[in-house]
Parts: C-alpha cells; sequence; structure tokens
C-alpha cells in the first residue's frame, strides 16, 4: 500500500512550508501534494517557491502532485490555475471541473479531489476519459459505498486514494468565516487565518465539538483516524492511504508510524495524540461522528 500526503490546508508562513517540507522530504511517504487548495489571498507561498519545494522532494524521492484551488472565484484565480499546469509536468490534482477541463485541454493526467463528486461508475469512466487517474474517494463515502466500484476502477487503472488521518473537508464558500470570527470583512480580512495553525474550533451551546473553521473552507472538528484500519482498507481494494495535514510536528508524527506500519506490515501504527478528538465513522457506514476502535 502506498502513501500520500495531502496539501497543507492551513495558511501557515513560508518559513513553515520551508521546514514542514524539509522535514517531509526525510521520510517515507510516496506522494506529496503541493499548493494552495483553500484560499488564493494565501500568498506567503509564491508559484516559484512551490516549484522549488517540489524540486527537493523530488530529489528525495518523491512522487510531487500540483494541486488546484476548490472554489474559483476570479480570472486572477483561473490565470493561476493555467499558468500552475503549464509550469509543471506530472499526475495534477483537480479540486473543481474547471481544473479538470484545463487538464484535459494540457493532456494531463489528473487526481480528482474529494470536492469531486463520484458516486457511480458512469462518472468514474467519464472522468477516466478527461484523463483522470486516481481518484481520491469523498469522505463521506464508507466501505460498501465504494464497494462496487472497486473493480471498475482497477479495470480502468485508477488508483484509489482514501483519507485515513486529518480534518473532513466539508464544505466551502464564497464567505470567508475566519474573516467573519474576527468580525472583519473578507476583503480586509488581515489575514487572520495565519493566527491559527490548525483553524478555529467552533463548539456547541453545549459545548461539544461541532466544526472547525478554515478561512473559506468548513472542516469537521474531529479528525478522521483510520491508522490503525489501514489493513482493512488495503483489503478492500484501497491503493494510497492520504494524509491531510494538522499541525507540522503531529503530521510528521503521523506520517513516520503509518509508513513504518506499512513496511513491517503492523496492524497498528505507533502514533498516540490524545489532545485531539477523532472519528472514522464513515467508512464504516456509520455517521461520520462516531469512532470505531480496532479490535
Amino acid at each position: 500500500m502506498k502513501t500520500s500526503l495531502a496539501a497543507v490546508p492551513y495558511f501557515w508562513s513560508k518559513e513553515q512550508y520551508s521546514q514542514f517540507y524539509s522535514e517531509v522530504a526525510q521520510t517515507d511517504i510516496d506522494s506529496v501534494y503541493l499548493g494552495e487548495t483553500v484560499c488564493s489571498k494565501r500568498r506567503s507561498m509564491k508559484l516559484n517557491d512551490w516549484l522549488e519545494t517540489a524540486e527537493k522532494l523530488v530529489d528525495a524521492g518523491k512522487q510531487v502532485v500540483f494541486s488546484s484551488m476548490t472554489l474559483l472565484e476570479s480570472e486572477s484565480e483561473i490565470k493561476y490555475l493555467k499558468s500552475l499546469i503549464s509550469k509543471t509536468d506530472g499526475l495534477f490534482e483537480a479540486n473543481d471541473m474547471s481544473s479538470v477541463q484545463l487538464a484535459h485541454q494540457a493532456n494531463r493526467p489528473f487526481a480528482s479531489g474529494n470536492a469531486i463528486n463520484i458516486y457511480n461508475e458512469y462518472t468514474l469512466q467519464k472522468l477516466h476519459k478527461l484523463g483522470m487517474t486516481r481518484w481520491n474517494v469523498p469522505v463521506e463515502l464508507g466501505k460498501d459505498d465504494i464497494s462496487p466500484l472497486i473493480s471498475p476502477a482497477k479495470q480502468l487503472g485508477i488508483e484509489i486514494e482514501y483519507q485515513v488521518f486529518g480534518r473532513m473537508p466539508l464544505a466551502y464558500s464564497a464567505r470567508c468565516f475566519t474573516a467573519r470570527h474576527h468580525k472583519l470583512p473578507k476583503d480586509n480580512c488581515q489575514f487572520k487565518c495565519s493566527e491559527d495553525i490548525e483553524g478555529i474550533l467552533v463548539n456547541t451551546r453545549e459545548g461539544d465539538s461541532f466544526a472547525q473553521i478554515n478561512g473559506i473552507q468548513t472542516q469537521s472538528a474531529k479528525v478522521s483516524n483510520l491508522l490503525k484500519h489501514w489493513q482493512n482498507l488495503h483489503q478492500t481494494g484501497v491503493d494510497i492511504a492520504r494524509i491531510v495535514p494538522v499541525a507540522p510536528d503531529s503530521t510528521i508524527e503521523v506520517i513516520n508510524s503509518l509508513t513504518d506500519a506499512i513496511k513491517h506490515n503492523q496492524a497498528k501504527p505507533s502514533y498516540a495524540d490524545n489532545t485531539r478528538e477523532y472519528c472514522n465513522g464513515y467508512w464504516f457506514q456509520l455517521a461520520g461522528l462516531e469512532l470505531i476502535e480496532a479490535s
């Protein structure tokens, strides 16, 4: 089973990105996704910075996949996307249908991000004809949901990627919830999301964790954690275990724990962090916030 690291969904400084990816290069992760996927106003990393980071990761033996934005709202964002596609090569992660169209026009093989809704064989075949070679399964689909699509995907040569760790992306909006939280307009957000390395937790009035706001993105408050079930995913037909970054240090620990477990065929990775709440219900066809422990 292979492993992948999704693009960082939060707004970090250039120094934080540089240190993080230097450490990632020293791990055994197979694929690394790079780029801004949430908000185009986050510009601590320019395209050339991403290209330099990619070069270092490739030199370390990693497959680098550049990722598109998930919600495109302006001509400038389309222009950047076109530049990203023209100046990079290899597999590309398309997180919306505009990205699919541009990747297809450029004859670029692409991975469909989990914001692209693929729920049946017809859609799988349609996107494969457009160039899709990797399917990042939507987080709400469980083991039984994807079971009918495993064989068709294998026949088409499509890799199946499933999130095994990280907060789940639930929704995107034209509004910036972080700016709203700080009583600021979106056009004058003062880059407040840079102050929160993992976003802002939102609780219910009863004090229960509800969601994590991250600019225009809403995430699950609980961290999806299927690390102890990686063998079950692999047996089901999942090819790639996807890790979505949280804080830098914790993410490196997760990568090392999972890759070591896979390398030595250990059922239960050593990673343990009780400072976060975890869930994994979707995989087991339950409410997403449920947690099923490994037997």
